[in-house]
């Protein structure tokens, strides 16, 4: 009987990332600013992986800047900024690799702590980079406040929305012939 409640679950929740991805989708070719549909991207992230923190950095004249956050400062997001040799957003965007650490994620040696975002104090960490074209054009990550094991899905599911944020990216910027496409 513990085999069907498995099969049962797993079900359930392919059939809830689906409806995310649906409505990342549905975010993507929306009217609204590139602010906002970042903005409600990781507010449905962090709905979904139920994380204490979703960040969403862009690739913007060489450096990170932080984008679109459920859990930072109001004056954090546009100001916090990164090179692409500082932290572990930096480290996964240069090396264009996923990154998951499960605890203490701020004792990791290419951790960078900003006094703006509370999350640098959270133990787990995971962190994919947003890809367009085989390029990396920034890096969204996940926190949680508790050690987490992220799992594989989680891993593919935090790739896969870095993969439609790119594409995001490509829309804005084809749409617009600038960079980010702030407004």
């Amino acid at each position: 009987m513990s085999k069907w409640k498995d099969l049962e679950q797993r079900l359930a929740r392919t059939e809830q990332q689906l409806r995310l991805f649906q409505r990342i989708s549905r975010l993507m070719v929306s009217e609204s600013s590139l602010q906002q549909v970042l903005q409600a991207i990781v507010k449905l992230v962090q709905e979904f992986t139920d994380c204490d923190s979703c960040l969403v950095y862009l690739l913007e004249g060489g450096q990170l800047e932080l984008c679109a956050s459920n859990g930072a400062t109001s004056g954090a997001v546009g100001a916090v900024r990164l090179n692409l040799d500082e932290g572990l957003t930096g480290w996964v965007a240069r090396e264009r690799r996923l990154l998951a650490i499960s605890r203490e994620a701020y004792n990791d040696s290419r951790f960078k702590t900003f006094a703006e975002l509370e999350a640098d104090t959270f133990e787990a960490f995971l962190s994919a980079p947003v890809m367009a074209r085989s390029r990396v054009v920034g890096v969204i990550n996940v926190q949680h406040r508790e050690p987490h094991a992220y799992t594989g899905d989680e891993m593919e599911l935090l790739t896969t929305v870095g993969e439609q944020v790119g594409c995001l990216l490509m829309l804005a910027t084809a749409g617009t012939g600038q960079g980010k496409g702030k407004g």
